[in-house]
């Protein structure tokens, strides 16, 4: 039991600083999933076995096998690295059994992109961080990785809110109490903080570090605590979505837009299809009064446009040549001088902004396939779970049904599979139903 809580409270932990801070995360999901395998290795869980097994499996040796053939294979491999996050399904399954831990799970997950979101609003306010070429970023290290982020946020707490577990939305009585604020009044607080420090003087890592190590150390407390607190996870929810929709508003990137709508608009037809003119009323209006981070942002003739597409060009030559094994996992930015077109603005490319055409044209069209079916499969999943699970109304699959959502509408321009912090963060939602299902049979 000690074990199980160990690995409950880490990964909480990794849940709560995965929109903060790599690093932070994936030390604390190294941690748990060394007391994950000890568990498993000493028998003292079963191992979970997902309808995502095949799929994975296939996705991650078929790029192992991409990385062999590749003109660096050393690497190559080291770039196929991240295949270890997918061990996140599994660790979220084991450790989120019960409906009480998946809610503080996405609780504490929340707040970490609620202090994410809070603080690329504060740059925006304060520290310049208000331009095309200069976006606000939050604790990141690039702003497209905090959008897509802040969109998948918005999404899961709409889902949240929309989908509120068997507690309700507030604290037996029905009031809401002032302790339930307090946490989002510290973390304010010690955000604007940060922002006038780094306002006066130069960024202070070190109170970053210790911010998100605070943050880390809050998700476990939170997750381990004996006391219940029905009201935190709605109060949570409620600030995520509304300070995550701002600093999107703010982000200037479109991808995440359409991600964030598109993931809307799948969590509304689950809970309510006749909703959705609500939605598209808010676009609408949003479209109409044509704010100016918005406005400068309508267009498909800007320097990012054209620049996707002689990359997307350059893409399909690259999987017309290797079709089958690709050009490896990482090598895309040694390639891209070979196969970019001669009208394409920027000699080098890392990637090519989007997810299916990465993932072939690095891996080869099998892991197309092979991505494909598992995206399927998480999306699938969802929708049963939203469907069919207990409880009136059931918030896990909504959640990664609309996660899910968000991160391949977003992936069409953006390779958002390859962010290291939006792929755990979605994995983490992801898991939900499936922790949901093996907590169900657990119990019966």
């Amino acid at each position: 039991m000690r074990l199980e809580r160990l690995q409950l409270g880490l990964f909480a932990a990794t849940a709560a600083t995965c929109s903060l801070s790599i690093f932070a995360s994936q030390a604390f999901f190294g941690l748990a999933m060394a007391v994950y395998l000890w568990r498993l290795a000493s028998g003292r869980t079963p191992p979970a076995r997902l309808a995502v097994d095949g799929p994975v499996l296939a996705f991650v040796v078929w790029t192992l096998l991409s990385a062999a053939f590749a003109p660096d294979p050393l690497a190559s491999h080291a770039s196929a690295k991240k295949l270890v996050l997918f061990a996140l399904l599994y660790l979220a399954v084991d450790s989120c059994a019960s409906e009480r831990t998946r809610e503080c799970l996405v609780t504490v997950a929340l707040f970490g992109a609620l202090a994410l979101s809070a603080q690329s609003v504060l740059q925006y306010l304060f520290l310049g961080f208000d331009t095309v070429h200069n976006r606000p970023k939050g604790f990141l290290g690039h702003y497209m990785t905090a959008a897509g982020l802040e969109a998948a946020a918005l999404v899961t707490a709409v889902a949240r809110l929309l989908f509120p577990p068997a507690g309700g939305l507030a604290p037996p009585g029905g009031r809401l109490r002032r302790r339930d604020f307090v946490p989002i009044a510290v973390l304010g607080a010690v955000l604007l903080g940060l922002t006038l420090l780094e306002r006066a003087f130069l960024p202070d890592l070190l109170a970053r570090r210790l911010f998100v190590t605070g943050m880390g150390i809050a998700g476990i407390a939170f997750t381990l605590r004996r006391e219940s607190w029905p009201a935190a996870g709605t109060v949570v929810a409620a600030a995520t979505a509304a300070v995550a929709a701002w600093a999107l508003v703010v982000s200037q990137t479109r991808n995440a837009w359409l991600g964030a709508v598109f993931g809307l608009a799948a969590v509304l037809v689950l809970r309510a299809p006749r909703t959705l003119w609500l939605l598209a009323a808010a676009v609408a209006a949003i479209l109409l009064a044509r704010p100016a981070s918005i406005a400068q942002r309508l267009t498909f003739s800007d320097a990012s446009s054209i620049d996707r597409y002689y990359m997307w060009q350059a893409g399909f030559d690259m999987i017309r040549d290797k079709p089958i094994m690709g050009q490896g996992p990482g090598m895309i930015l040694r390639a891209y001088p070979k196969y970019r077109w001669p009208e394409a603005p920027n000699p080098q490319q890392p990637h090519l902004h989007d997810n299916p055409l990465q993932i072939a044209a690095e891996r080869g069209l099998p892991a197309l396939v092979f991505w494909v079916w598992m995206m399927a499969v998480l999306l699938a999943t969802a929708l049963r779970e939203a469907r069919t699970g207990p409880g009136s109304p059931h918030f896990e699959g909504a959640a990664a049904f609309g996660a899910v959502v968000t991160l391949l509408v977003a992936g069409v321009f953006e390779y958002n599979f390859g962010d290291s912090e939006v792929l755990m963060f979605t994995l983490v939602v992801a898991a939900l139903p499936f922790a949901a299902r093996r907590g169900r049979t657990r119990t019966a």
